[in-house]
């Protein structure tokens, strides 16, 4: 159990220091990654960015993800998921044209005009607070390599036990601090899950030396 995901993201840091030293960009996802890779970021002495990211969710079940988007035109589906919920292309496109929308605004509110810091050559930490279908994990990293980074590495506080079999061309490196064989819901393993807000993120991205903020 982590207390919350401040507690979580000192842990995961810990876990994470054989990357210190290298030319580390951690990158959080909104809302609830961000506190977690803000403390990831204090551990390795590394820059904080976000990596703005929308879940695509069933229009009857919008908590169960067909897909994800990111900044970039980044775009990945569940095709399995989408079958079986009798999806169509033109219910898809809605869902997409409205979390597109709420993608621009929130990069628009998190970053400001400030540019996205460059991953050119660098290793991206994507972090967030869990991983579940990891489609939105799996959107970060493809933002991450198309703007350059040389590494990517994933990494969250838990993941459900087959993680690494379902995202393992996701990222060069995946880390989970706990792989439950049942994985109901993330924030069964955090004693404090409330929402973050984006109030929450943007002091998180205040906070951290170097980053997108500074």
């Amino acid at each position: 159990m982590f207390v919350d995901r401040g507690d979580a993201g000192r842990r995961l840091g810990q876990r994470l220091q054989h990357l210190r030293g290298e030319d580390v960009v951690v990158l959080g996802l909104p809302r609830g990654g961000v506190p977690v890779a803000a403390e990831v970021a204090v551990a390795l002495g590394a820059p904080l960015d976000v990596a703005v990211v929308r879940k695509l969710g069933v229009p009857l079940q919008p908590e169960l993800a067909m897909g994800a988007i990111g900044e970039g035109g980044v775009r990945v589906l569940v095709p399995e998921t989408i079958r079986r919920a009798g999806v169509t292309d033109e219910a898809l496109a809605d869902v997409e044209r409205r979390e597109r929308a709420e993608l621009q605004r929130r990069a628009q509110r998190f970053r400001g005009d400030r540019t996205r810091l460059s991953l050119v050559g660098r290793t991206a930490v994507v972090v967030d607070d869990g991983v579940a279908t990891g489609s939105t994990a799996r959107a970060a990293c493809q933002i991450a390599r198309a703007q350059g980074a040389a590494r990517v590495v994933l990494a969250v506080p838990v993941a459900p036990f087959n993680w690494t079999r379902e995202l393992h061309d996701a990222a060069d490196e995946l880390i989970a601090l706990v792989t439950p064989r049942l994985l109901r819901a993330i924030g069964q393993w955090y004693t404090d899950f409330s929402q973050s807000t984006d109030e929450d993120v943007v002091a998180c991205l205040r906070s951290v030396p170097g980053g997108c903020w500074r």
